[in-house]
């Protein structure tokens, strides 16, 4: 079955998906200004405008209408006196508005191709695997490169020349690297600082494979550390393990994060795991299932999800030790495989 025939499986009426990203997954289309309008029955219509008219009607499985620039503008005439279902949580207050007075009735809905994107076909984890595969290769040779000395930007620039040269598109976010006290943020900025000796630095980076990420964090030494370094590393990497091992079909997020937290509390860091262990990955690095803490998901098979706890030690540094892994029929399969023992290097 198709994923609009799928989708259309769950429709009261027409959804008009404007979500960039769930009209890509929907139709294959990449494009920053196009919806598309999916009928219980099963029928699509694309809409955008004339700078990817060309690539829209390439497209099978769905029939293609160009519109103006102003694809929302132009759609509250075209469907005027029409009732259709919204993404909620996406279209802007001003679009909503916008559909309203040309006359579109409108019912809100929201996370109904999102929960189609939970579930991963064959294709997606074969590009989610490849992905994982190439930041395995990114972080072992990373450990051959130069860190002190070298700024967090410039190491930054490596990253990505590194992932580049192991066959990644383009990355999959801005690379983290956070060095010495830069560590105790979780989502740190890059500086144009040295980094030092005898510290930790966290680098969280991935690449993309026919547009789907990867997402692996590793945290290496510089040198001798200060032992409240070494302990709250070898507290994360415990913490992982059990975590890993709690993933699988039918584990709720909310367990499965307590499994890796109640490791890093118990060592007296609870207050200094401040995010959740997980989240899901796909098109998007950061979408549903969620492995936190007051999540109501519950894990299945073909979900792709990362691992990651984190101690952030204000002042001193911090450390973060993420993999994705895919949960299948039977438990769990850790994509990436890069070493996770503490390695030092120059």
């Amino acid at each position: 079955m198709s994923r609009i025939a799928r989708l259309a499986a769950l429709l009261d009426e027409p959804l008009l998906v404007t979500s960039g990203v769930n009209v890509r997954y929907l139709t294959g289309l990449a494009s920053s200004n196009a919806a598309v309008l999916v009928d219980p029955g099963g029928d699509a219509i694309l809409f955008t405008d004339f700078r990817y008219a060309e690539n829209a009607r390439a497209l099978e499985g769905v029939r293609f209408e160009q519109t103006a620039r102003a694809v929302i503008g132009d759609l509250s005439t075209r469907l005027a006196g029409r009732t259709v279902g919204i993404e909620a949580h996406v279209l802007t207050v001003a679009s909503h508005e916008q559909l309203r007075e040309g006359g579109v009735e409108t019912i809100s809905r929201t996370g109904l191709v999102e929960r189609l994107r939970t579930i991963k076909e064959p294709e997606e984890i074969a590009s989610l695997r490849e992905a994982a595969s190439i930041s395995d290769k990114v972080f072992a040779a990373l450990a051959e490169e130069q860190f002190t000395g070298r700024t967090e930007l410039e190491l930054a620039w490596r990253i990505r020349e590194l992932f580049h040269e192991h066959g990644s598109s383009e990355p999959s976010f801005d690379s983290i690297v956070a060095a010495a006290e830069n560590g105790a943020s979780p989502h740190a900025g890059v500086r144009d600082v040295t980094i030092p000796q005898n510290t930790l630095v966290t680098i969280d980076a991935g690449g993309r494979v026919d547009g789907y990420p990867s997402d692996c964090t590793r945290t290496f030494a510089t040198g001798d550390l200060p032992d409240e370094l070494a302990r709250a590393y070898e507290v994360c990497l415990e913490a992982q393990l059990a975590g890993l091992d709690a993933y699988g079909p039918g584990a709720s997020g909310r367990d499965v994060d307590a499994a890796a937290r109640d490791v890093i509390a118990a060592a007296g860091w609870g207050k200094e795991f401040g995010h959740g262990l997980g989240h899901g990955i796909g098109l998007e690095v950061h979408e549903a299932p969620a492995v936190r803490a007051e999540s109501t998901d519950t894990l299945e098979a073909g979900n792709v999800v990362s691992c990651e706890p984190g101690i952030y030690l204000p002042g001193v540094g911090g450390v973060r030790i993420e993999d994705m892994v895919l949960i299948t029929d039977g438990g769990s399969e850790r994509l990436t495989q890069a070493g996770k023992e503490l390695t030092t290097v120059r």
